[in-house]
């Protein structure tokens, strides 16, 4: 419940939300401090924690539904995703959840697929799924029109996870309402969002990002130059995951992105076969759990971690500021911040948590920072 609330709570991300944990040793103590630390940051306002009878609804709707919650440290929840530095600190199931014991690959494309899009797309997967299955692969895609769809009833019969922008209960797009009840049936829907959550723009940036952390790689297969698609794909290469594409003709827009990809290295997928090759011996770098047992020595040692992770007092505005005074919109990398404010990472990595939690700071992919304009 406390770890609920915690990633409930205002300007709390998966990020945020494990650093945390390791300084306060758990859910609960970082939740008391909260306020303190959003204060130091500079919050006119103080932060917005979500209230337990709030998260309480949350849990009652999960098990309304039959879904599974599973928290980031506990055995079940995927090894590829633990592995990212951005996983969601919980991740609600419905459906066979034992299927994400499965290594995974992606197969992501345009939601106004041609023809000839979805199909190389159902003879890729129905050709390797007897491959996929002996294998164990889990296909994986965001439940879009097109080529998400086409990936999905490709790998019914076997083996398919959906990643959704929006709660476990909310169908988008509506005309998968039979394909989204097949999938609690018979594959896995996952999502972070709470129930009742609708997709909006910025959901589905996270979503792309579990789509590609979850998977060992990624199959592109049309994509126009400014995608969705693109954008899971080089979350994809971030991650250290094999980036593969189905080539397309020169003169379709949709193909673009997917030969842009060939160019920079991606992998040219034509059968199953290449699929399989291109992921033979492909492991994540597994991250270890964070068993509860760690969470209860570190609470144990909470005040030495705590005085020694930050600042002093009479230090802390002349450090924000000169952290401030190096951020601007334009994302910024952590390691560069270090170096050029010569303060202590332990110290940083405070200060850039306390104006995190005062709404002052977004973080992107690659450990970089920038200031909420």
């Amino acid at each position: 419940l406390d770890r609920l609330r915690l990633i409930r709570t205002d300007s709390v991300g998966p990020i945020t939300f494990r650093q945390l944990l390791r300084r306060f040793g758990g859910a609960e103590a970082a939740l008391e401090a909260l306020p303190d630390l959003s204060r130091r940051g500079g919050r006119a306002r103080p932060v917005r924690i979500c209230p337990a009878d709030t998260a309480e609804r949350e849990l009652a709707e999960l098990t309304r539904l039959k879904a599974q919650l599973l928290a980031l440290c506990e055995p079940d929840y995927p090894e590829a995703l633990r592995a990212v530095d951005d996983a969601p600190p919980l991740i609600a199931l419905r459906g066979r959840s034992e299927l994400l014991q499965r290594p995974a690959v992606a197969v992501v494309g345009a939601r106004n697929a041609s023809a000839n899009g979805r199909t190389p797309t159902r003879r890729i997967l129905r050709d390797a799924l007897s491959e996929l299955a002996e294998a164990g692969y889990l296909v994986v895609s965001g439940f879009a029109r097109g080529i998400d769809t086409a990936a999905h009833e490709g790998a019914l019969t076997q083996a398919t996870l959906a990643v959704l922008a929006g709660g476990l209960d909310t169908i988008y797009p509506p005309q998968n309402a039979a394909l989204f009840d097949r999938l609690t049936r018979e594959g896995v829907l996952l999502s972070e969002m709470p129930p009742g959550s609708e997709p909006q723009g910025r959901h589905f940036p996270r979503r792309n990002r579990i789509i590609a952390g979850l998977s060992l790689g990624i199959v592109v297969v049309e994509a126009a130059r400014r995608s969705g698609s693109l954008h899971t794909a080089r979350l994809a290469a971030d991650y250290g995951r094999e980036v593969m594409a189905v080539p397309g003709s020169p003169l379709d827009p949709r193909a673009q992105g997917c030969n842009g990809l060939l160019r920079q290295g991606a992998t040219l997928i034509e059968s199953a076969a290449h699929v399989l090759e291109a992921l033979a011996g492909s492991t994540p770098a597994i991250a270890p759990a964070f068993p509860e047992t760690a969470v209860t020595e570190a609470a144990a040692t909470r005040v030495e971690i705590v005085g020694a992770t930050g600042p002093g007092s009479e230090e802390q505005p002349q450090a924000t500021d000169k952290i401030t005074e190096l951020l601007s919109p334009t994302p910024i990398s952590v390691d560069e911040l270090i170096r050029q404010c010569q303060l202590s990472a332990a110290s940083v990595g405070t200060l850039l948590l306390e104006l995190e939690l005062a709404g002052r700071l977004e973080r992107h992919p690659g450990n970089r920072v920038a200031l909420i304009a």
